[in-house]
């Protein structure tokens, strides 16, 4: 993980570009980045989606998502453990195996 926060980092930096990666820039990045992915499933079905767009897509998802994580300092690791840990606690496996239903509705 901190390989490749390191390398977007150096790659950010290497063009000045850190004075446009503000918290509220990321996340709109992100969105917009999301937004892309979502887009290639738009009107077919899933599997006709083309993998190597997808990749590509959720790299960039991926990427701003990483740079948002470094801009607050967080661990990435740890906050996806911790949010784990937190889900764990809203869908016990007895109430929500084999269910979609939100928390709320268990």
């Amino acid at each position: 993980m901190k390989e490749i926060i390191d390398s977007l980092v150096d790659f950010r930096n290497e063009r000045d570009w850190a004075q446009f990666h503000n918290a509220k820039d990321l996340s709109l990045a992100l969105c917009v980045e999301s937004s892309e992915l979502l887009e290639l499933f738009l009107w077919k079905d899933s599997a006709d989606a083309d993998p190597e767009k997808i990749k590509k897509e959720l790299a960039d998802v991926f990427a701003y998502a990483f740079l948002l994580a470094e801009k607050f300092d967080f661990d990435v690791k740890e906050i996806v453990l911790d949010k784990i840990q937190e889900n764990a606690k809203k869908y016990p496996i007895e109430k929500a195996k084999g269910t979609a239903k939100k928390y709320n509705e268990l």
